[in-house]
């Protein structure tokens, strides 16, 4: 088992005092069997009435509403979790779904309609041609060494780099450029992997092996896809390894820009801007 503990700052100013609307919060790690929290705490500036649920997919969701005008708003959480995820490839492949391709049960299709959406003609075609590089169709796979090929061929042939804008790039955007961001490269294999006909959800979290020398620790983002019998495995493009116990998850999505970590609104007339800072550290 780790612990590690993570702090998570954010600060919006503005040059002008604005009135704030409702802000949504995804902070708070997702516990289960691999993942505990031991401590956790949430401070905002100014006072802010949270009203805390669990949304459609299982993510813990606060939503902070203010009451007086400001000129900054700043959101602090600290958690402590346990990561029991320590082995992450002992798990047990359904015996129908060891070697690809499979066919999910008829009960699990309906349940992951939703993470098998297609995306566009043109980009399951440019898409389909490019899983060529990690896999031509009728060749003998295992259904887990095949994602992990696709997710070392992210890892291999693209060029990382951290963005600070917000938004997604799409997968013909990723594969024109050669380059992305984590949340781009989760994007790309979550849709490379609909399109070989396996449900895929966007994951956020934070990770504790610095992408950059220079880092504590980052928001982070991978993909799970849905391994019957295994459950959502988490694959990580961005360092060419299926997840494990550096990876820490807050939120999940079918869709890929759902799950930032602060979504809100101001009303008023000034502009804003954004400082955020993210320490994760064993303990």
């Amino acid at each position: 088992m780790k612990r590690y503990k993570i702090i998570h700052r954010t600060f919006y100013n503005y040059t002008d005092v604005v009135t704030l609307g409702a802000h949504h919060l995804l902070v708070r790690p997702r516990e289960d069997h691999e993942l505990r929290i031991e401590s956790f705490s949430l401070k905002i500036s100014p006072d802010a009435r949270l009203f805390w649920h669990r949304g459609v997919e299982g993510n813990s969701v606060a939503t902070a509403n203010f009451t007086q005008p400001t000129q900054q708003l700043s959101i602090e959480s600290e958690v402590i979790v346990q990561q029991y995820n320590e082995s992450p490839l002992d798990f047990i492949v359904a015996d129908y779904a060891i070697d690809y391709p499979f066919s999910y049960t008829e009960d699990d299709q309906i349940l992951l309609s939703p993470y098998r959406i297609l995306p566009d003609h043109k980009t399951r075609e440019v898409l389909n041609n490019w899983i060529f590089h990690s896999w031509k169709s009728g060749e003998s796979v295992q259904s887990y060494t095949l994602l992990q090929r696709l997710t070392v061929y992210i890892y291999k042939n693209m060029v990382y780099k951290m963005r600070e804008e917000p938004g997604v790039q799409s997968p013909m955007e990723t594969l024109a450029l050669g380059s992305g961001s984590c949340r781009d490269f989760a994007l790309l294999l979550m849709e490379a992997a609909k399109c070989l006909g396996l449900a895929a959800r966007f994951v956020s979290g934070y990770l504790h092996a610095p992408l950059m020398a220079d880092q504590d620790g980052s928001t982070h983002a991978w993909a799970e896809v849905y391994l019957p019998g295994g459950g959502w495995k988490g694959f990580d493009p961005t360092i060419g390894d299926i997840v494990g116990s550096d990876h820490i998850p807050v939120a999940v999505s079918r869709s890929a820009e759902a799950v930032p970590p602060i979504a809100g609104t101001y009303a008023g007339s000034a502009e804003s801007s954004m400082d955020v800072g993210v320490w994760v550290s064993e303990c």
